[in-house]
């Protein structure tokens, strides 16, 4: 019993506004326990479709979730559905309905009769206790499969879940312990990666690899799978340390720590400071940097310096190598992270200017970025040239600041 379907029902979650947010609480549930979620649907509020669906879940998956759909209104058609696909009845239950006209009874109303829905039981399901609403889950035991129909709304389906649905399958789930690696790369193309690490992940069925890209970042999850959490380690120790390799400097985080979180790291344990200095980031970096909890310990503050004035008066930078190389280029970006360190007293500083398009006033095309760094052993720059529109060359700008700084701190 290893593998999971989730189906959301509900017609308002195939709205533009609406996000089913249940599927991932119950996927890390599921997969703290062992079980893989395979696949996870949306379904309306259409019985046919709804039973279909359900028919078909059984046919693969081991465990099925259903989401939503148990309320007392007449488009509340999980118990229906579920009970049609199984070819079982609806059994009415007065000890449910009494429990909640009395709980419309504490709280000084009356049970309408619409309520009554919420009483019925598809044949040999296990009602399970909401303390937090009136419509109860329901499990339905099949021996090699379970079923489990949950209340939709979040507050009421998070303790229903741990309190009810994950004790049972610990009954139901033989011993397993899972182990995991989580891995983050800057400064790579995630097609380069898969290349790159390929050959030794598919190798291995055990641990999976998933592999995710994000503007300028890359994650790699490894995630193991033993009787016990030693033979877990003892997989993730076979596949983990031969990507580390290949991955080489590129590789910044171990556990899934976040880039800023990494360098506020690094910055802490040599007791270091920080000052930065934008132009086409308008703050981005700053704001990476001051959205880690206790970044006050290093970051001092930085300029946002968005035209040849400002750099000037601000930071000092000579006009005329403005005007001799334009404010586009490497002797800018370094005299502004001279200029930062300067004016704050910082150990490092970082720079970034550049053309975020999608027209260029200094010549340079568009994505053309140059990032500054200076410390007290001297200043440097490097030029990047970075893909997309503006809104992606600036979020690329600001993740190749924070990795350029990460390195020169290295």
């Amino acid at each position: 019993m290893r593998d999971a379907e989730i189906i959301a029902v509900g017609s308002e979650l195939l709205t533009h506004d609406r996000i089913d947010t249940n599927s991932l609480f119950i996927t890390e549930q599921l997969n703290a326990l062992g079980v893989e979620v395979r696949r996870k649907l949306i379904v309306g509020d259409d019985r046919t479709r709804l039973e279909a669906a359900v028919r078909d879940a059984l046919g693969h998956a081991d465990v099925v979730v259903l989401t939503g759909g148990l309320g007392p209104t007449e488009d509340d058609l999980t118990r229906d559905a579920v009970a049609a696909a199984l070819g079982r009845s609806l059994l009415f239950s007065q000890e449910i309905c009494d429990q909640i006209e009395e709980r419309f009874r504490r709280f000084n109303r009356k049970m309408v009769e619409n309520n009554r829905r919420q009483a019925y039981l598809v044949e040999g399901a296990e009602a399970l206790t909401n303390p937090r609403g009136t419509a109860p889950g329901q499990w339905i035991d099949l021996g090699a499969r379970v079923i489990m129909m949950l209340p939709g709304p979040p507050g009421e389906l998070k303790p229903l879940f741990v309190n009810e649905c994950v004790p049972r399958l610990q009954r139901h789930l033989p011993p397993l312990a899972i182990r995991t690696r989580f891995y983050r790369v800057a400064g790579m193309p995630e097609s380069d990666l898969d290349q790159l690490i390929a050959p030794v992940y598919t190798r291995y069925e055990n641990p999976t690899t998933t592999i995710l890209a994000g503007t300028g970042d890359i994650q790699i999850h490894l995630r193991a799978r033993g009787a016990t959490a030693e033979d877990a380690e003892r997989l993730l120790a076979e596949v983990g340390p031969p990507i580390e390799e290949l991955l080489g400097d590129r590789l910044y985080s171990r556990n899934g720590d976040s880039l800023e979180t990494v360098v506020g790291s690094m910055l802490r344990e040599r007791g270091a400071t920080l000052s930065v200095a934008e132009s086409c980031t308008g703050g981005m970096v700053g704001e990476r940097i001051t959205s880690v909890a206790g970044s006050s310990d290093y970051f001092l503050g930085g300029f946002l310096v968005y035209t040849d004035q400002m750099k000037t008066k601000l930071l000092g930078v000579d006009p005329a190598l403005i005007e001799k190389h334009t404010a586009v280029s490497e002797e800018v970006a370094r005299a502004m992270a001279e200029g930062t360190r300067a004016r704050t007293g910082s150990t490092f500083a970082i720079s970034v200017t550049g053309e975020a398009g999608p027209s260029s006033a200094s010549g340079v095309p568009p994505g053309t970025v140059f990032l500054g760094f200076a410390s007290a052993a001297g200043s440097e720059a490097r030029r990047i040239n970075l893909p997309g529109d503006r809104s992606r060359v600036r979020t690329l700008g600001a993740q190749s600041a924070l990795d350029f700084l990460r390195r020169q701190i290295r």
